[in-house]
């Protein structure tokens, strides 16, 4: 991620949070990272477009999606800008299910956190900086 002027140390907390999710997530523990979302998070639906809502429908495209392709996320640095979202530089890996390599690259992720869980996800490519 480039350096700015804008950006700010993310919290403990905040990084704790959201290293949590990304572990839970690679080790397909929906339940775990669901516990980290708010009962009505936006998450981008990043195969199909769109974002899926709620708890349920998160759960649902995760498990649809496991069984198409093979992501793991890696999350690298971790920053706040000047509008208080955290963006988490991410290592991203997706396989298919016989383990080729489909897509293998850095992306961002912009959070919103509201009391401590994960309200709003959104996927940015690095090139893009707003």
């Amino acid at each position: 991620m480039k350096s700015n002027a804008a950006y700010s140390p993310v919290s403990s907390q905040e990084k704790q949070i959201l290293q949590a999710a990304y572990q839970a997530f690679n080790v397909r523990d929906v339940d775990r990272v669901l516990t980290l979302m708010s009962p009505d998070v936006d998450w981008p639906n990043g195969m199909e477009g769109g974002y899926v809502k709620g708890h349920a429908q998160v759960k649902a495209y995760w498990l649809r999606q496991w069984t198409m392709v093979n992501p793991s996320v890696q999350p690298v640095s971790f920053q706040k800008d000047e509008k208080g979202r955290i963006i988490v530089e991410v290592d991203q890996v997706v396989k298919d299910l016989s383990d080729n390599i489909l897509l293998d690259g850095k992306i961002l992720h912009v959070y919103n956190l509201e009391a401590g869980l994960i309200q709003h996800m959104k996927i940015r490519h690095p090139a893009v900086e707003k």
